[in-house]
C-alpha cells in the first residue's frame, strides 16, 4: 500500500516541502532512498523502539520510503514523526486519508515520546503557503508555530496522541496564540535602563543618534568606564519590533535552535555579546550544512564586540561585506544560504594593551610602539564602516554617588520613534531603504545638502584629518540623522560639526 505524508526541509532560513513516499508490500527488507544523512538512516532504530513502546510493531515486510525532491539533502531528526506516520499508514494500522492535509515534524524517542526539533518556525509558514490545513508538531515547538495565521497547530507530546487524532480518538484542539497580546505584553519589555547610568551624557547621546539612524558605534575608553553597561542599553532605545520584524528575528533564532522550550515569538531587539575567542563561522555563519551565526542572530538587534582588537583579524574584515549589504551569503559545494544580516554593531575596545593611555589619573605603561600595534589590529576600512566613534572616560566619584537625575529608555526611545518616523515618510517606496545609515549615494546626494557653511566645516575637517569619501558619506548620513532629531528639516553646520566630532578615531588621527 502506497502514503505519502508530508514533512519539510529547512535551507537558510526557509523550508521547501518534503513528500515522503512509503510502499509497504511483500518482502523482509527495508530501503529508505533520497538523499537521507546519517540521522534519517538511524530513525529506522527509533522508530521501531517507538512503535513496541505503543503497542505497535514493525510491519513483517518490505518497506520502502522515497524522500522527494531526491536533490536536496534531507538532515536531521525531525524527520522520524512523518516516517513512522507514513510507515503505520501503508501497514493499515492507521487510516491515510486526510494525511495529505497535514505537515509533519518531530524527533521520536525510544520511549514514544516526541522531541523538539529546530526550524518549526519555516516549516509552518511553508505549510501555509503550501496550502496544508494543519501541522503535527512536538509539544515543545507548538507555541513558536502558531504564531503562523491560518495553520491549525497540533502539539503532540508523544507517538500515541498524533496515532489517536490521526484515527480520531480523543479530543485534541489546535492551539491559538494572541499575537496582540504577545506584542503589547513583551515588545519594550527589558531588564536594564539607560536611567542606571550616571554621568556619560556625550556618549548616552552618542548612541541615541547611532538608534535614530541604526548607524555603527566604536566606543574606546579604560576598563570599568561603563562600555558595557551602555552597550546593554541600546536595545531599549531603539523602537519597537514590528510584526514582520518580529516574525524575520524569530525563524533566524528557530533555525539556529535558540527558541526557549514553549516560547513562541521575539518581541525584544535582540542582542548578541560572543566571546571574542569566536571561531570565524560562528561569527559570521557556516559549517557543512549552513547555519546562521552570531551576525545573524543579531538581525534587527544588536550585535556587540567588546574588546575589538581581541577578535580575530580574518573574522572582521569578513564583517565588512555584512555591513554594507545587510546579508551574509555561505556557498558550499552542494548548497549556497544567504542570511540576513541587518544587525547594528556595536563595538568597544581599550585604547591600549594595559587601557590606560590618556586616562586622566592612571599611568599608561606601554611603550607607543606597542599602543600603535594595538590599534593597528582593526583595519582601516572596517574603521570606515563604523560610523560613530566616541570616547568614554571614567565617571567621576560625585556623579557616582549622586542621584541619578537622568533620562529613562523609554523618554529616550520616544524621541528615536519619531525620527525613525521622519525617515520612514521620506524613503516611502524606497525598497531596502529603512534608515538613514542605508541610503544609496544616489539618496544621499537628494536628501543630505550640508548648505553652505556646513560645507565650509565639512570641507575643512575632510583636508585636516585626510577622511575618506566613505567617511564623508557617513558623516553627512550622521548629520541628517542629527537634524531629524531635532525635527530640522534641512542639515545646518551645528549638525555637520556634531557629526565630525563622532569621527574622532579615523586612520589618520588615530590617538595622535
Amino acid at each position: 500500500m502506497l502514503v505519502r505524508t508530508f514533512a519539510a526541509s529547512v535551507t537558510g532560513i526557509d523550508a521547501v516541502r518534503v513528500t515522503i513516499e512509503v510502499d509497504v508490500s511483500r518482502g523482509i527488507r527495508f530501503f529508505l532512498v533520497g538523499l537521507p544523512d546519517v540521522a534519517v538512516k538511524e530513525s529506522q532504530q527509533r522508530i521501531e523502539s517507538a512503535f513496541r513502546s505503543i503497542g505497535y510493531h514493525w510491519p513483517g515486510k518490505q518497506v520502502v520510503i522515497n524522500m522527494a525532491p531526491a536533490d536536496i539533502r534531507k538532515e536531521g531528526s525531525s524527520y522520524d514523526l512523518p516516517l513512522a506516520v507514513g510507515i503505520l499508514a501503508a501497514d493499515g494500522k492507521i487510516p491515510g486519508n486526510g494525511l495529505e492535509s497535514f505537515m509533519l515534524t518531530g524527533e521520536l524517542s525510544l520511549d514514544g515520546s516526541v522531541q523538539a526539533v529546530r526550524g518549526v518556525l519555516p516549516m509552518a509558514l511553508r505549510a501555509r503557503n503550501e496550502g496544508f490545513r494543519g501541522m503535527i508538531v512536538p509539544e515543545k515547538n507548538a507555541a513558536e508555530a502558531a504564531v503562523v495565521d491560518g495553520l491549525d497547530v497540533y502539539g503532540m507530546a508523544g507517538l500515541g496522541d498524533v496515532v489517536n487524532f490521526l484515527s480520531g480518538r480523543g479530543q485534541y484542539r489546535p492551539l491559538k496564540l494572541d499575537l496582540k497580546e504577545l506584542f503589547d505584553g513583551g515588545s519594550a519589555r527589558y531588564d536594564v535602563d539607560f536611567a542606571d547610568v550616571r554621568g556619560q551624557e556625550n556618549v548616552k547621546r552618542a548612541l541615541e543618534v547611532a538608534a535614530a539612524g541604526h548607524h555603527n558605534v566604536l566606543m574606546t575608553g579604560p576598563p570599568g568606564s561603563g562600555k558595557t553597561m551602555l552597550a546593554r542599553r541600546l536595545p531599549t532605545i531603539m523602537p519597537p519590533m514590528t510584526p514582520e520584524e518580529a516574525l524575520e528575528t524569530t525563524k533566524i533564532h528557530s533555525v539556529a535552535g535558540k527558541i526557549g522550550i514553549h516560547s513562541s515569538l521575539i518581541t525584544t531587539r535582540p542582542f548578541r555579546n560572543p566571546h571574542h575567542s569566536i571561531s570565524d563561522a560562528s561569527l559570521i555563519g557556516g559549517g557543512t550544512y549552513p547555519q546562521p551565526g552570531e551576525v545573524s542572530l543579531g538581525h534587527n538587534g544588536v550585535l556587540f564586540l567588546d574588546e575589538l582588537p581581541e577578535f580575530r583579524r580574518s573574522a572582521l574584515e569578513v564583517m565588512r561585506q555584512p555591513l554594507e549589504d545587510r546579508i551574509i551569503t555561505i556557498s558550499r559545494s552542494r548548497t549556497s544560504c544567504v542570511f540576513p544580516a541587518g544587525f547594528m554593531l556595536v563595538a568597544s575596545m581599550n585604547p591600549c594593551p594595559c587601557g590606560f593611555f590618556n586616562h586622566p589619573s592612571r599611568e599608561c605603561v606601554c611603550s607607543p610602539g606597542m599602543v600603535q600595534k594595538y590599534l593597528n589590529r582593526i583595519s582601516g576600512p572596517l574603521l570606515d564602516r563604523i560610523d560613530i566613534h566616541i570616547d568614554v572616560t571614567p565617571v567621576r566619584y560625585d556623579r557616582l554617588s549622586g542621584s541619578p537625575g537622568t533620562e529613562r529608555s523609554e523618554t529616550i526611545r520616544e524621541r528615536v520613534v519619531r525620527a525613525r518616523e521622519i525617515q520612514a515618510e521620506r524613503f516611502a517606496g524606497m525598497e531596502g531603504i529603512y534608515s538613514n545609515a542605508q541610503m544609496t549615494p544616489a539618496v544621499l546626494r537628494r536628501y543630505c545638502h550640508p548648505g553652505e557653511a556646513g560645507g565650509r566645516l565639512l570641507r575643512a575637517a575632510m583636508e585636516m584629518r585626510g577622511l575618506s569619501a566613505r567617511a564623508h558619506d557617513r558623516i553627512l548620513k550622521l548629520a541628517r540623522t542629527i537634524a531629524d532629531l531635532a525635527g530640522a528639516e534641512y542639515i545646518a553646520a551645528e549638525h555637520i560639526a556634531e557629526a565630525i566630532n563622532y569621527r574622532n578615531l579615523d586612520r589618520s588621527g588615530f590617538y595622535g
